[in-house]
């Protein structure tokens, strides 16, 4: 069974909101050969549009730097599936979900692999809920937002973690790889 890991950049206060990471070549890097450990990735309608917006194609943005390409190349090559009940089809090498989502994530996690890697916000919290998350990875960035959305705002169960790994970062990231207890 291949295992669903979610991987979330945060801030100090537990806000997921992607503009206020701290985005360097480290933590580019890191994201890089994290995706490089799975098979395919698991996302939601509006994290899926904002990824495929920002990094599709197989050329860099030119007002990218450079030291993103790793990144870039990870994101375009490897496998999606997209849960969306609004979106009629996708691209960007993604398949769409639909139907009963807790049993199409178990079929997903059923096959032969590497495992999947999750990212988002409302899709992780439903996928915790049911018990599916296997491991959490928690990019944790030194600044505080003081604004959500909150990490697994709504969860109504506590989430058990043991500790797995942790990387330090130069500009002060610091991510932390946990096994979900369950």
């Amino acid at each position: 069974m291949r295992p669903l890991r979610y991987s979330i950049n945060i801030t100090l206060d537990g806000c997921c909101d992607h503009r206020e990471g701290v985005p360097d070549e480290q933590t580019h890097l890191h994201a890089a050969q994290t995706i490089a450990e799975a098979d395919a990735i698991l996302l939601g309608r509006t994290t899926f549009e904002i990824m495929r917006d920002a990094w599709r194609g197989p050329e860099l943005d030119p007002g990218m730097p450079e030291w993103t390409k790793p990144f870039a190349e990870a994101i375009n090559s490897v496998k999606k599936y997209v849960v969306s009940s609004t979106l009629a089809d996708v691209d960007w090498n993604a398949e769409l979900l639909r139907g009963d989502l807790r049993q199409a994530v178990i079929d997903l996690k059923s096959r032969r692999g590497y495992g999947i890697f999750v990212g988002g916000v409302q899709l992780p919290l439903a996928l915790a809920e049911w018990g599916l998350i296997d491991e959490c990875e928690l990019v944790v960035h030194p600044t505080v937002a003081g604004h959500g959305p909150w990490l697994f705002e709504g969860l109504s169960h506590p989430l058990g973690l043991k500790p797995l790994s942790r990387k330090e970062f130069r500009s002060g990231v610091v991510a932390t790889r946990y096994e979900v207890r369950k």
